[in-house]
């Protein structure tokens, strides 16, 4: 990937990526799946979609309907889960995924996400992008964004302090994880924008990569 005319650089040792909304836009199949949840519990489908970004399902569940049992919130996700991977139309990667991803590839990454491994792997794959090989899925930790526990799995997977680490995030609750958890953080996309990252990009076509001779990754963001 070429070295773009840059407002900021900065300097890491590996690569924390979000999928949904960072790497992938699946704000279609979220926005179908979640409206129709929203309604059919009596809530606000604009609301809604305000709280579900970042969060897994339940969390999202038990945000909004706190009053449930957790078990129902964790059995209902799981037909969510199955509902949002038979439904890939839309699925669609952001502008420069491609480039980008074939940038790191031989690059310290990992995959942190709120989804589990079939609905990952299906995004990826609809959204024409290499599944990473380190990736910390929903299964994989007992906490969901906003906590920091996918972060710093993906960092200690990655033999790195995560605050060597860059994060790319979209939503409120994946950037709250990443700064808990030491991370540096590029925003990607519109709900990353008033989020405060230590640099923001509209997606990664603004992105650019280059290692130094030393082997020191920069990456340079043109806003």
């Amino acid at each position: 990937m070429a070295v773009l005319p840059s407002s900021k650089t900065i300097v890491c040792k590996a690569f924390l990526l979000d999928m949904d909304g960072t790497l992938v836009n699946s704000d279609a199949v979220v926005e179908r799946v979640w409206h129709r949840w929203a309604l059919e519990h009596d809530l606000d489908p604009v609301a809604t979609l305000t709280v579900v970004h970042g969060r897994q399902g339940h969390a999202t569940m038990a945000a909004l309907l706190p009053d449930r049992p957790a078990e129902e919130n964790y059995a209902e996700n799981r037909l969510m889960l199955a509902m949002e991977t038979a439904d890939m139309e839309g699925v669609v990667p952001i502008l420069g995924a491609p480039a980008f991803m074939a940038a790191i590839a031989a690059l310290p990454h990992a995959l942190v996400t709120s989804a589990d491994e079939a609905l990952a792997q299906s995004r990826m794959t609809a959204a024409g992008l290499p599944m990473p090989v380190v990736r910390v899925t929903a299964e994989g930790v007992g906490a969901s964004k906003p906590h920091p526990e996918g972060f710093l799995k993906g960092a200690a997977e990655l033999g790195f302090d995560p605050a060597d680490c860059l994060a790319l995030e979209d939503s409120e609750a994946g950037v709250a994880a990443a700064r808990a958890a030491g991370a540096q953080v590029l925003g990607i996309g519109p709900r990353a924008a008033t989020l405060s990252p230590d640099a923001h990009a509209s997606d990664l076509t603004q992105v650019g990569v280059e290692v130094s001779p030393e082997g020191e990754i920069r990456v340079h963001v043109r806003s």
